[in-house]
């Protein structure tokens, strides 16, 4: 052990005299029968009611959790899932490793925070989780007397209203977040589904703050109707010559006259497409204009350059999929289609415009928000996560959260490697591919998630 302590250590060294309070408590509360457990809510309401606060029933609370937990899931309570519950109630984010029960330690904070009236979020990334959770550990609130509901998509308003009125509510992060949008859209106050977010839990925080952050929730309306000018776009840009590159060196003069040897250059790390001088030229051309780049010409310019993007940037079978005439957005994080949703701006205009299918109306932007503005709405926010400390500093800066790294309950006996870093994609397949076959020729089960990728498929 190092003679000097880090921060995540302190810090849980100052939350065990609260452990230590609750396991004093233990004893007395395992002898109280079923219906005095269930009572212990109703005694905890009033308490606060007179004047005291969460951090100060805090113990018997979660006390009280612990033991309803025994009963009715016939799971207890580690110390070091206590110390998760308090990190999480004080709004904060607990790191904890794979498989030591981040499920099971928001049950302690969800039940206090709970007990306010004022409903508490949980937050996971699919509806899969959300339901199971709410099911699962849903028998436990219940049986502590409190009401819990699930928002997910395809929900009436009036189901939605009713979930988001229960003590405890669970759901994904993109369903809270159409929820809030859509709110903002009615006319009345009492047709809105949420009430004030008051205190939120998201699972897999990392993922939905910071890889997901700057992702735009968008609701859209009809706007213009679509027009041959798709097509005709897709037609100029089939015809054209495109170069691939990593990233733009405005510097490099050599890549720059090179550049002009092609029509359009297509760069990947920016996800960009435009044309080169020569690319302009035989616009102007096709569609009979003098000048490309005129303000009278912007239309022309609009759809050029999504139907650009359509074929440079966006591939089939990985952004998105055509399924019954119909072009699917894949997401990107998940790999699920996100039915229902269209890219904004024409750019899915210009795709189905690419695959040939019926080309719908455009549409225009109703209401939007990232989820990074939307969580931070929130009067408190809390997290869990297996790897949230490569983060810290952004979640600190953005969201004034720290993360605070929670012991194992046994001693790690699993050795976490370094990641490998490869020169190429092709190299990083080429070892995927190794690697797999060693698992395999050993009989160890091997699971493989990809992107169906032509470069993955002429691995040998």
């Amino acid at each position: 052990m190092g003679l000097f302590k880090t921060y995540s250590e302190k810090e849980v060294k100052r939350v065990m005299p609260i452990v230590n309070k609750i396991n004093a408590l233990e004893g007395e509360i395992s002898k109280l029968s079923d219906e005095q457990l269930k009572q212990k809510t109703e005694y905890f309401k009033k308490e606060l009611e007179q004047g005291k606060t969460l951090d100060d029933i805090l113990p018997e609370a979660f006390a009280v959790v612990r033991e309803a937990s025994k009963r009715v899931l016939g799971m207890r309570h580690f110390d070091v899932q206590l110390i998760g519950g308090i990190i999480l109630h004080q709004g904060r984010i607990a790191e904890m490793k794979t498989g030591e029960g981040k499920t099971l330690v928001a049950t302690l904070p969800v039940y206090l925070n709970a007990l306010s009236g004022k409903g508490v979020h949980v937050i996971t990334v699919n509806d899969y989780l959300a339901k199971r959770d709410s099911e699962w550990m849903g028998k436990l609130y219940k049986f502590l007397g409190l009401t819990v509901g699930l928002a997910i998509s395809g929900m009436e308003p009036d189901e939605k209203r009713t979930a988001y009125a229960c003590d405890v509510t669970y759901g994904t992060n993109n369903e809270f977040g159409f929820d809030y949008l859509r709110d903002n859209m009615v006319i009345y106050k009492n047709q809105a589904v949420q009430r004030d977010l008051h205190f939120a839990i998201v699972d897999e925080i990392d993922s939905i703050l910071i890889d997901e952050a700057r992702t735009p929730l968008i609701i859209s309306g009809r706007a213009n109707q679509s027009s041959d000018l798709y097509k005709k776009a897709n037609d100029f840009v089939k015809r054209l010559k495109a170069k691939v590159i990593v990233e733009e060196d405005i510097k490099d003069e050599e890549q720059a006259q090179d550049n002009e040897n092609y029509d359009y250059i297509i760069d990947l790390k920016a996800k960009s497409a435009s044309l080169t001088a020569k690319g302009i030229k035989k616009a102007e051309e096709f569609f009979h204009i003098d000048n490309f780049n005129d303000l009278d010409n912007s239309k022309i310019v609009h759809h050029v350059n999504q139907a650009l993007r359509a074929h440079g940037v966006m591939k089939r079978d990985i952004d998105y999929m055509v399924k019954d005439g119909e072009v699917l957005i894949v997401d990107e994080f998940t790999g699920r289609i996100m039915y229902g949703r269209r890219y904004n701006n024409g750019l899915h205009q210009a795709i189905e415009a690419k695959e040939g299918v019926k080309i719908a109306d455009e549409s225009k932007t109703l209401a939007t928000i990232t989820f990074q503005n939307y969580f931070r709405m929130y009067e408190k926010l809390a997290g869990m996560t297996g790897t949230a400390m490569t983060e810290e500093s952004e979640f600190r800066e953005i969201y004034n959260l720290d993360v605070i790294a929670i012991p194992t309950n046994k001693p790690m006996i699993r050795n976490d490697k370094n990641d490998v870093i490869y020169k190429n994609e092709s190299a990083k397949y080429r070892a995927i591919v190794k690697s797999v076959k060693e698992s395999h020729e050993k009989g160890q089960p091997v699971l493989v998630r990809y992107s169906i990728n032509r470069k993955v498929r002429k691995i040998k």
